[in-house]
């Protein structure tokens, strides 16, 4: 059953948001597939691992990313999973094809840009700024296990064999 969140008695109960005093991100761990609120911009610039999962609900996961200078998610597919990241820091190149051995398709990203894969579509994105590489991705459906936490991507390719 739907209700008009508006009526009179939710009303008197909607929180004010404190614009001057944010909450501070203190933890980064796996919040799914409970309800969640966060502040996904300060969450990306506050994780340092190569990949965080924040939430894995039964259709979809959030991962936040760092990638460092000169480093790279590294060339994958997914053959049934769609992705969508989001540049929150820092400035990448992203390539995608048809196959691994042709990735036609190039662009740079930096703050602020989206980038979406289709799922099937080979891909890469490499950070080649002079900062840390922040994003987020959102899997459709999840691709990690919930509570996935790879400090580096040795570490992340370790996990994936």
């Amino acid at each position: 059953m739907r209700r008009n969140f508006f009526s009179n008695q939710y009303k008197n109960n909607i929180p004010t948001l404190n614009q001057e005093q944010p909450q501070p991100v203190t933890e980064l761990r796996d919040f799914g597939p409970e309800p969640f609120v966060i502040n996904i911009n300060r969450a990306t610039l506050f994780n340092n691992n190569f990949r965080t999962a924040l939430w894995t609900g039964e259709h979809l996961q959030l991962t936040l990313m760092s990638i460092p200078v000169g480093g790279e998610i590294g060339l994958e597919m997914h053959p049934d999973v769609d992705q969508f990241l989001r540049v929150e820091q820092g400035q990448g190149m992203t390539m995608m094809g048809d196959t691994a051995d042709n990735l036609n398709f190039m662009e740079r990203v930096s703050d602020d840009y989206i980038i979406l894969v289709p799922a099937g579509k080979w891909h890469n994105i490499v950070n080649v700024g002079c900062s840390p590489l922040k994003m987020y991705s959102i899997y459709a459906p999840p691709n990690h296990p919930h509570g996935t936490v790879q400090r580096t991507k040795q570490e992340s390719d370790e996990q994936h064999g």
